[in-house]
């Protein structure tokens, strides 16, 4: 197992926008390997890092891979999308969209949250794969999408989320399907960057992972969530 060439394989992938078969069918991959392999892909993007993201934070998610604990992907400064903004469908393969809590995290303290938006984009043919498959394409990060940020100490334990494509409602949900509380989140991405040793940025985003399921995007459509009290965020997915 060559942790740079199975990297270069799937930032190739990221880069042309091609899906390519997973690399577990034909490589033995531990989940430390895989974590290895994503460190490479997000070199490979050559942008500064922007904060991290989790995965499986539903119970449902998790129990459907067979695993008990979370993941971690990395963001970078590319991926990020203005509120409000668009993206261009020629960069993604097959994506998907779910809405997030964020925060704004400056040496591991929280001070600030805002509705969020991550694309995500399996690089793997028909968005097929297993643990560590998702690990080392960096859990399917694409792209996000922040709303206004809003103050620290409010109460996001247990908030409505809705996701609207074109104004019609396409998921609904709580905030608590986010580890039963977003706010474990924090505690969450610590303990595992420290797990796998990856360096968190002085001042950082943190999505804390998916309020509802993901929903597929097809070009030409508006995107938007809101979330009780934080307010609301979207994007044009354009032609």
């Amino acid at each position: 197992m060559n942790p740079r060439a199975l990297a270069e394989i799937l930032a190739g992938a990221a880069a042309d926008a091609v899906a390519v078969p997973q690399l577990s069918i034909e490589h033995h991959l531990s989940l430390a390997d895989a974590y290895a392999v994503q460190r490479l892909v997000v070199d490979a993007r050559r942008r500064p890092r922007t904060g991290v993201k989790l995965g499986l934070t539903s119970r449902a998610k998790a129990l459907q891979m067979g695993v008990s604990d979370v993941i971690l992907g990395e963001l970078t400064e590319d991926m990020a999308i203005e509120d409000g903004g668009s993206l261009d469908p020629a960069r993604f393969i097959h994506p998907r969209v779910e809405p997030e809590v964020a925060f704004l995290l400056r040496d591991g303290e929280v001070k600030g949250v805002a509705p969020a938006l991550e694309i995500i984009d399996s690089r793997y043919q028909d968005f097929r794969f297993n643990l560590v498959d998702v690990v080392a394409d960096n859990t399917s990060a694409a792209a996000y999408v922040l709303g206004p940020w809003q103050r620290a100490d409010q109460d996001i334990g247990n908030r409505g989320v809705v996701m609207e494509i074109d104004g019609r409602v396409v998921e609904t949900g709580s905030t608590a399907a986010i580890l039963g509380h977003p706010q474990r989140a924090t505690e969450a991405a610590a303990r595992l960057a420290r797990t796998i040793a990856l360096p968190m940025p002085g001042e950082m985003v943190l999505l804390a992972g998916a309020a509802t399921a993901a929903v597929t995007l097809k070009p030409g459509v508006v995107v938007e969530a809101r979330i009780s009290t934080l307010g609301r965020v979207g994007f044009t997915y354009i032609f």
